[in-house]
Parts: structure tokens; C-alpha cells; sequence
């Protein structure tokens, strides 16, 4: 279970060439970078918005 050797690499590369196909992968990748930055957005923009909202303190009911 050592590392892999260079025949491994080929043979998966092939494989995934022939799934994927040599123009599929470059927009695959696309892709997952779009996905990558609307997160990155979504999360600035919850920050923002915590930021924005006003902190409610209660306080301790003792009974």
C-alpha cells in the first residue's frame, strides 16, 4: 500500500479522459470555481448582514 507508481497515474488519466473527455474537464473545472466564489459571496454577504443586525441581550431569568 505504498505509493502509487507512474503506470497507476496513466491509467487513471486515461480513464478519466475517456469518462470525461479532453473539453469536458477545463469546464468542469469552471465550474466548481463559479461554485467556489457564489459561497465565498454568500458568506461575506451573512457576515455583512450579522453585522448589520442588532445585538439583542436578555437577561438571566433567576427563579
Amino acid at each position: 500500500m505504498g505509493s502509487f507508481s507512474v503506470w497507476h497515474w496513466l491509467i487513471v488519466l486515461a480513464v478519466v479522459l475517456i469518462f470525461f473527455g479532453r473539453g469536458k474537464i477545463p469546464e468542469l473545472m469552471g465550474d466548481v470555481a463559479k461554485g467556489i466564489k457564489n459561497f465565498k459571496k454568500g458568506m461575506a454577504e451573512d457576515e455583512t448582514a450579522d453585522a448589520s443586525k442588532p445585538v439583542e441581550h436578555k437577561a438571566d431569568e433567576v427563579k
